[in-house]
């Protein structure tokens, strides 16, 4: 397993269907192969203020956004490490740092009830933004995901995600994967994780198929189609 702790890239996120995938995954054949991760469930809890104001401020696409998570790539017991992450977005650059603990560590670290396990650089931005937000653990969100990486470019990353579920109970990691379908039946989401331009073969396989970006969050769109409607009225006080 990659043991990278510090990102900073381009994310270029598309909408697919299985059919655009099977395609993609033929033409990309010659060029990248499965990643350290292949074929795992990607598991995230998705931390927020009690009026959800980083994920709208999110959906707002502002020219600089953050977000907290904490991800485990499968489900963990107690002892087992999971990483928790603060990615933030600043004029199209995806900035990541994370830090691993134990998974029964992660809810009482990022509630305040006990310090980084190694303090570091890392933890301590972290620190700063639970000083800053408060936040809370709100949204459960998974995924079954294929990692490629670039045969003569580790750098260079591509990610299929499907069966993209959400819970907005039971917000722990170790309490299984199972949630409510995210994105229409069939739908696949593509990222493009590349430190500058994306290749021009990656790009003509793209534009043969007419692949386009769209903007796409995971835990935006679970706000925006599943949990807004809830507290539109006056529920939420925006601040």
């Amino acid at each position: 397993m990659g043991s990278q702790m510090v990102f900073q890239r381009y994310e270029i996120k598309f909408l697919l269907t299985r059919k655009q995938k099977e395609c993609i995954l033929k033409a990309i054949e010659p060029y990248m192969e499965l990643d350290a991760y292949g074929r795992s469930t990607i598991r995230n809890i998705y931390y927020d203020t009690d009026n959800y104001r980083l994920v709208r401020k999110s959906l707002e696409k502002p020219v600089y956004k953050e977000k907290l998570r904490v991800r485990s790539y499968g489900v963990p017991s107690g002892g087992d490490r999971v990483f928790v992450e603060l990615k933030k977005k600043y004029k199209g650059v995806v900035y990541k740092r994370r830090i691993r603990m134990r998974a029964d560590e992660a809810p009482d670290y990022l509630n305040g009830s006990i310090p980084a396990p190694k303090p570091s650089q890392m933890s301590r931005e972290i620190d700063w933004f639970l000083r800053q937000n408060k936040p809370k653990p709100k949204v459960f969100i998974a995924c079954d995901r294929q990692a490629y990486v670039a045969s003569d470019n580790p750098d260079l990353r591509i990610t299929f995600d499907h069966n993209m579920r959400w819970r907005e109970t039971e917000l722990d990691l170790r309490a299984g994967s199972h949630g409510e379908p995210l994105a229409a039946d069939g739908m696949v989401l593509l990222e493009i994780k590349a430190p500058g331009a994306v290749p021009l073969w990656l790009a003509h396989i793209l534009g043969e198929l007419d692949v386009f970006p769209t903007g796409f969050s995971k835990y935006g769109v679970c706000y925006r189609d599943n949990i807004l409607e809830k507290y539109i009225n006056g529920v939420i006080t925006c601040v």
